[in-house]
């Protein structure tokens, strides 16, 4: 089963994709993107270290090349977040063409493996502004990777001020 959690910035996604896991018996993983650059991004690492301290989640931290994660066969996978999986992936310098597609074939592998995996994502580009073009072209990407994974999803669930809306398929229990 996938579920992609989105919403706009601090609306619960992150919350609610570890509630979506809180019945899970077996093993857990929580695939962090986010890389340590920065006192916002530590921060920001630190609040979800401590939000999910004690539900059991197994933490790898994999900021590219998510194909390469092998996990063990009815596993439960929260991959978090998308975006920063973005970004990293157009600036980190390796070359690749096309992230979009180098970033869905590993959401592809990490499905085929877990029993169960929630990926957490951002809305961006809503807001009618005119951006630089490296900025731009981060919107388009995630624009592009957003509906490419809401199409292989199972379940699609918006987050709006703390609240699941259910978009396509079901809350999973």
């Amino acid at each position: 089963m996938t579920t992609l959690v989105t919403g706009g910035s601090k609306c619960g996604k992150s919350g609610l994709g570890e509630k979506l896991l809180d019945g899970f018996r077996g093993r857990k993983f929580y695939i962090a993107t986010m890389q340590p650059f920065g006192e916002e991004a530590l921060e920001a690492i630190e609040r979800h270290r401590k939000m999910r301290e004690s539900k059991g989640f197994e933490t790898i931290e994999k900021y590219t090349d998510i194909h390469e994660v092998s996990l063990p066969t009815d596993s439960a996978v929260l991959l978090e977040c998308v975006g920063n999986l973005c970004a990293n992936e157009m600036f980190s310098g390796s070359g690749t063409c096309f992230p979009a597609d180098k970033i869905v074939s590993g959401i592809k592998k990490l499905s085929e493996t877990a029993a169960e995996l929630i990926i957490v994502t951002n809305q961006v580009g809503s807001d009618g502004i005119d951006y630089a073009e490296g900025t731009a072209e981060y919107i388009r990407l995630m624009g592009e990777v957003n509906r490419r994974i809401a199409e292989l999803a199972d379940n699609v669930v918006e987050c709006v001020y703390g609240l699941p809306v259910v978009l396509k398929g079901e809350i999973p229990c």
